[in-house]
């Protein structure tokens, strides 16, 4: 056997040592998770009141596919039509707002809004940041997908 065939390759890791020990420390999660579920609270709030706007929509929705994502993964899998319902509040949102102009929640996609973010801050207080940028991964992939699509839809017609 030549030389060669007995080299062994070494894997590179993904993440750098310092990263790895980072995405696990509790220290580093907290001010990530308590910014993620802020942004969320603070978009409900100005929805509620009628003072949204396209990029809250868009950071809210997406961090409802994030908990959606989550759930997929085992964190809460039993909440999964919460979420989606949380989320159908979103689309009804957009649909309003499109035909009206007003970015307001109705009382009914408030409730469904505020259930879907409770189940958010509780599967953020328990995932790893690794678990969360696999999640928003999913996410992204999923719109990407999503994207293609509907690009191919529009190319056939």
């Amino acid at each position: 056997m030549s030389s060669k065939a007995r080299v062994r390759k070494h894997n590179v890791p993904a993440m750098s040592p310092l990263l790895r020990a980072l995405t696990h420390s509790r220290s580093a999660h907290e001010p990530v998770t308590a910014a993620m579920i802020l942004q969320c609270y603070a978009s409900l709030d100005a929805f509620q009141h009628g003072h949204g706007s396209r990029d809250l929509h868009m950071m809210l929705s997406r961090h409802l596919l994030v908990s959606q994502e989550l759930a997929r993964l085992g964190l809460g899998e039993d909440t999964l039509d919460d979420i989606q319902s949380g989320h159908a509040a979103m689309v009804h949102l957009d649909e309003r707002e499109q035909r009206t102009g007003a970015w307001k929640l109705n009382d009914d996609e408030y409730a469904r809004l505020r259930t879907a973010l409770a189940i958010l801050d509780a599967q953020l207080s328990v995932a790893s940041l690794s678990e969360i940028a696999n999640a928003q991964a999913r996410m992204i992939e999923g719109l990407m997908r999503s994207a293609r699509t509907r690009a191919i839809a529009e190319a056939v017609l």
